[in-house]
């Protein structure tokens, strides 16, 4: 007898929204969880933002709307912002985008990773169907397939071991657990890897001027720096920081997160790097930083299992994309599940798990492409790339159809959207 219908083996933001999908769907659905169940929704959202935030595109809100998650997430904080402001600081060449432009409310979302965690865990707790083990650690996978051939092809069950020695059984998995996946490695699906030679530095600061509901990215030297505008209590003077630059301008950065006197010197850098456009800039918590590494699993999926989110692929953050396309992940994989399951179909059978893998690899390959050439201009020190990138994206600026185009890329509407984010 299957303990579910499938095991998902990573409680984040993009396994946590497979699950949901899929447990709407009254399918018997298992989290494997590492982390620790979160202290309580009573206070989240409120007080000082978290560090980590994610910028979430129309399309993933529709998504969010379409599961009943996204009315208590504004119902707490999300920060819209209307426009946005691209430059390369070592030159003049600069590109602004504006919701008015598309005639949209806003470009996207900024929300704190902690708070929609907490939405996605709300909504699943009201699904009996869906069970939630927490401080649980895969040590083991493989698979069952103890039946005759044809049998196999369509029913093979995934078998793992948790590190209490349990057991647990489902014909279908997925790998939602990270860019460092040990469902992936178990499963012996190889990984393309490229070493960004960046990392990225995160922080939360006040500014003196009020960002308006724009968000703002500078190109600098070393990297890019972005200021994610946070809209706290009514106010817009606070923003969350992306600081991409080399690992030891990184580790340097953060050291000077540990003190007073040394976020006081953090502020005056990062109000350097924006130019000035904010005013004096007061840092208000730590600053931590994580190493930059791109990869791309070589396939999505293997008999009865699949990968989604970063297990799959881990792009560079200048974009902000990343959430956003595990989230296309998740919603791609139920609806061919869940289509496969209502015409009689086993979920299971390879055919479908490949349309999946059609349906996302060759986008994500594309987005990870341009985070690469994008990284590699604007990292160029050679005069005549430096000089053509300018142009661009003044140039850019100027021709109204392409800035559309573009908008539309950033609010995800391109590719073949799921329904429920349609």
């Amino acid at each position: 007898m299957d303990d579910s219908d499938v095991l998902i083996v990573g409680g984040g933001v993009v396994g946590s929204t497979l699950a949901l999908l899929l447990g709407e769907a009254n399918w018997r659905v298992t989290i494997i969880d590492a982390s620790p169940a979160p202290e309580g929704n009573e206070t989240v959202g409120q007080g000082k933002p978290a560090l980590r935030v994610s910028a979430l595109t129309a399309t993933s809100q529709r998504l969010l709307t379409a599961l009943d998650v996204w009315p208590w997430l504004a119902s707490r904080r999300v920060s819209a912002y209307r426009g946005m402001q691209v430059w390369d600081a070592e030159g003049s060449g600069e590109i602004g985008f504006d919701a008015d432009e598309v005639g949209v409310d806003a470009l996207g979302h900024i929300v704190e990773n902690e708070l929609l965690l907490a939405a996605l865990a709300r909504r699943l707790e009201s699904l009996p169907n869906v069970e939630w083990l927490r401080e649980a650690t895969l040590t083991g996978y493989t698979r069952d397939n103890d039946v005759d051939r044809e049998a196999a092809r369509n029913a093979g069950h995934a078998v793992i071991t948790l590190d209490n020695g349990e057991q647990r059984r489902a014909p279908l998995i997925v790998g939602a657990d990270g860019a460092n996946s040990p469902l992936r490695t178990m499963a012996g699906i190889p990984v393309s890897e490229r070493d960004t030679g960046q990392a990225a530095v995160v922080t939360t600061v006040r500014t003196d001027i009020g960002h308006g509901g724009v968000a703002r990215q500078a190109f600098l030297a070393t990297g890019p720096l972005a200021f994610l505008p946070l809209t706290i209590d009514g106010r817009d003077d606070h923003c969350s920081i992306v600081w991409s630059t080399t690992p030891g301008e990184a580790r340097r950065l953060t050291a000077l997160g540990d003190s007073d006197e040394g976020r006081a010197q953090l502020g005056i850098e990062l109000a350097r790097g924006l130019g000035g456009r904010l005013g004096d800039v007061e840092v208000i918590d730590a600053a931590p930083h994580f190493p930059i590494t791109q990869r791309h699993a070589q396939r999505y999926v293997d008999e009865g299992l699949a990968l989604i989110g970063d297990a799959a692929h881990s792009l560079h953050p200048l974009a902000g994309q990343g959430v956003n396309l595990g989230l296309m992940d998740a919603a791609v994989l139920a609806e061919e599940w869940i289509r496969a399951r209502q015409r009689g179909a086993p979920p299971g059978d390879r055919r479908i798990l490949v349309r999946y893998e059609r349906r996302r690899r060759g986008e994500n390959a594309a987005m990870l492409a341009a985070m690469q050439g994008f990284q590699r201009l604007f990292g160029s020190r050679q005069p005549a790339l430096r000089l053509a990138r300018n142009w661009g994206l003044s140039g850019v600026d100027r021709l109204m159809p392409i800035k559309r185009l573009l908008i539309r890329q950033a609010l995800g509407e391109y590719g073949d959207l799921p329904e429920r984010c349609r």
